[in-house]
């Protein structure tokens, strides 16, 4: 049993796994979507594409949760740091997400209280220190953030913490996995699946992509060997003409997940039709706080309503790369007037975001 990361770093394992890629995949072309930003910086990292077969293209999708959060959301969040007595806390990666016309960058910069957070009770302990400031925490993230999020929530009602809300932008990855596979311009024959999400979630929520539509998915770890495994079971499902959900990363993740995280998310939120940024509403992708803990969501608590929801302009591509329809190097700004110091579309400013991987990894 592998126990240390050196292990699932080895360069005789990672090629005995290669060869095996190589021996059986020469039947066709495979289009493999890794739908997690951490699985981006790993293959960019390792140089993943590199060591696999030209007809095996590995294709990055909407993993990100900064990349996903649309504008509408950041200039929601731009005008609740306007208001008196309100600090706003976050995430870093959220402070540098372009807005319509500005970003929390620019706010605090110019005196808005704008405090980073590493997790939402740091946001609770903040609200306890400043009794008499209204702390609005940006809730952003998939499965894996929720229910800290959660949790939070629950904690400020049983607490009586009156002074904390949470503004939502909580997405949920099955449906943009859906979403994609109706798309006509996006061709995707098989997923690798993440692995954090899978951890909270389980392995069954995936069960529907394979069943409608005949796609594996594999959920995966981020080490280069978890992946390379996972690409072979893909090419191995496909040249058997199956398609179901396997779970590489079974040293982590099961079929049931974390039962605890996944009652804490059904106590405190609820689906709904979420906007993701660069391609459109999701049905029920979406977890928004519900009715029994309604006094935490700060969208009612201050009445926003931002309606008009612009597109990021007119020559960035961050859409067709979100969707696995275009790379980052298709972008006529990318690493010329798009980079990290000046993101232009949200996937440049994530670690995890697409731009942001390439632009790191990018051959010079």
């Amino acid at each position: 049993m592998i126990k240390y990361i050196d292990e699932f770093r080895n360069k005789k394992a990672a090629g005995y796994l290669i060869n095996e890629i190589n021996k059986y995949s020469q039947i066709k072309n495979i289009n493999i979507m890794e739908v997690c930003g951490g699985h981006t910086l790993t293959i960019m990292k390792y140089g993943l594409k590199e060591l696999l077969p030209e007809n095996i293209n590995l294709l990055s999708g909407p993993g990100c949760p900064v990349c996903v959060t649309p504008q509408s959301y950041i200039d929601e969040a731009v005008a609740l740091s306007k208001k008196k007595g309100v600090i706003i806390t976050s995430f870093g990666d959220m402070l540098r997400v372009p807005g319509t016309k500005s970003s929390l960058l620019n706010e605090k910069s110019g005196g808005a209280d704008i405090r980073i957070c590493l997790s939402s009770m740091d946001a609770i302990n903040i609200a306890g220190y400043n009794p008499d400031n209204d702390i609005v925490f940006l809730g952003i993230g998939f499965e894996t953030t929720a229910p800290t999020i959660a949790s939070s929530i629950q904690f400020a009602k049983k607490n009586k913490i009156n002074n904390y809300s949470v503004l939502t932008s909580l997405k949920t990855m099955p449906e943009a996995m859906e979403s994609l596979l109706k798309d006509d311009k996006v061709n995707i024959d098989a997923f690798i699946c993440p692995g954090h999400v899978s951890a909270i979630t389980g392995t069954g929520i995936y069960a529907d992509i394979p069943c409608k539509y005949k796609k594996p998915c594999v959920v995966s770890g981020f080490e280069p060997t978890d992946m390379l495994e996972a690409v072979l079971m893909i090419v191995n499902q496909i040249n058997n003409n199956t398609a179901f959900v396997e779970n590489q990363y079974s040293r982590v993740v099961d079929n049931e997940g974390n039962i605890i995280a996944k009652n804490i998310l059904n106590d405190v939120f609820e689906p709904y039709d979420a906007k993701w940024r660069g391609i459109g509403i999701i049905k029920n992708s979406g977890l928004k706080i519900n009715k029994k803990y309604e006094e935490y969501d700060a969208v009612k608590k201050y009445s926003i309503n931002i309606k008009k929801d612009n597109n990021i302009g007119t020559q960035c591509i961050c859409g067709n790369i979100l969707k696995g329809i275009n790379k980052p190097d298709d972008c006529k700004m990318f690493a010329k007037s798009c980079t990290p110091l000046n993101p232009i579309g949200a996937c440049m400013v994530s670690t995890e975001g697409t731009c942001n991987v390439y632009y790191k990894y990018k051959k010079v």
